[in-house]
């Protein structure tokens, strides 16, 4: 699978899948439209290409510019559990300056027991499992092949008290599907970590 990384400002933004139909895991801040569609270009992507939309997580830096994509016609892959996050960061983005609120008009609404036959029909194989721990919306798209997007999924061992459990789950849930290898929303891509290791 062509893995194309087009992300900026310290965070990764990832275009994958057969060309007619390509898939953006995450996008960028509020107002950093013309950025990724600059490094779009530099990476010979045609905007035109990518088809769909998935946010790890509902935080600015990974789904600011989520609406303006749509508006570009890419459509938005929200899972049940990301819903009510949407919302939340409309608030937050509107107390913080200027942005463009995302609609739930025209989203693809997707339940996690349906993502791996959608996926099969972009050319994907794989699946989107939940990954809790950095937020309560936070899923992991998961290929066949052992790669996974993870976003801002926090490291085996350097969870917070508070969220300790459910990212220990989620790793253990990544380790069951077989993922071996890491494209995380900050930092270079890398091998899953020993579970004793931080």
């Amino acid at each position: 699978m062509n893995i194309v990384d087009v992300g900026y400002a310290s965070t990764n933004y990832y275009v994958l899948g057969p060309d007619h139909a390509r898939l953006l895991v995450d996008v960028g801040m509020p107002g950093t439209f013309p950025r990724l569609l600059a490094n779009l270009r530099r990476t010979d992507v045609p905007l035109a290409r990518v088809r769909y939309l998935l946010a790890t997580h509902y935080h600015p830096d990974h789904a600011g510019i989520a609406e303006e994509l749509k508006r570009a016609g890419v459509r938005l892959i929200v899972l049940d559990v990301q819903r009510p996050a949407v919302t939340v960061l409309n608030a937050f983005m509107r107390r913080h300056g200027p942005c463009v609120e995302i609609t739930h008009h025209g989203n693809i609404d997707l339940r996690f027991d349906q993502s791996r036959a959608f996926l099969a029909e972009l050319g994907i194989a794989g699946e989107i499992v939940p990954t809790p721990g950095h937020s309560d919306d936070s899923v992991t798209l998961v290929l066949d092949d052992g790669a996974a997007f993870t976003g801002d999924l926090t490291p085996p061992g350097l969870a917070p008290e508070a969220s300790r459990a459910a990212v220990d789950l989620s790793w253990r849930r990544l380790r069951q599907l077989g993922v071996t290898w890491l494209y995380p929303g900050h930092g270079p891509a890398r091998p899953v970590p020993d579970p004793d290791q931080p």
